[in-house]
């Protein structure tokens, strides 16, 4: 904090547009799962809602933004909370193609794209789960 009682610095989050960014890449990534065969039987249909708010919440929380996420659900445990679900590297694969299309129409600066892609990147291949 400044002097002033300002906020000194920026995080990513705020950088990029903060919530309505990221609520505008998960509502455009989950058009694109709600099409897909593979991954729509995993997601929850009757709350779709919801996890959409979750997703938006992890990812504006892990890039800076409010704590909302681990306030509402505690720790994200990523590998855990997915373990239910076969996650192999078709799955992966198309999860990170409608995430590539979500990414694209954010427009953000190729530094914030570049960050931003390589976290989903590596997170996609950290919860693969199975061989498939």
């Amino acid at each position: 904090m400044g002097q002033g009682g300002d906020i000194v610095g920026s995080s990513f989050w705020q950088e990029v547009g903060g919530r309505a960014t990221f609520e505008r890449l998960v509502r455009r990534f989950y058009e694109g799962v709600r099409e897909d065969e593979l991954l729509w039987p995993m997601y929850p249909e009757d709350d779709l809602e919801g996890a959409i708010q979750r997703l938006t919440g992890f990812l504006e929380q892990y890039w800076g933004g409010p704590g909302t996420y681990s306030e509402q659900r505690g720790h994200p445990r990523l590998r855990i909370r997915h373990a239910p679900f076969p996650i192999t590297p078709a799955a992966r694969d198309r999860w990170l193609h409608h995430m590539r299309v979500a990414v694209d129409e954010l427009g953000l600066s190729p530094l914030h794209e570049n960050m931003l892609w390589d976290y989903l990147e590596r997170a996609a291949h950290a919860m693969v789960n199975t061989a498939g």
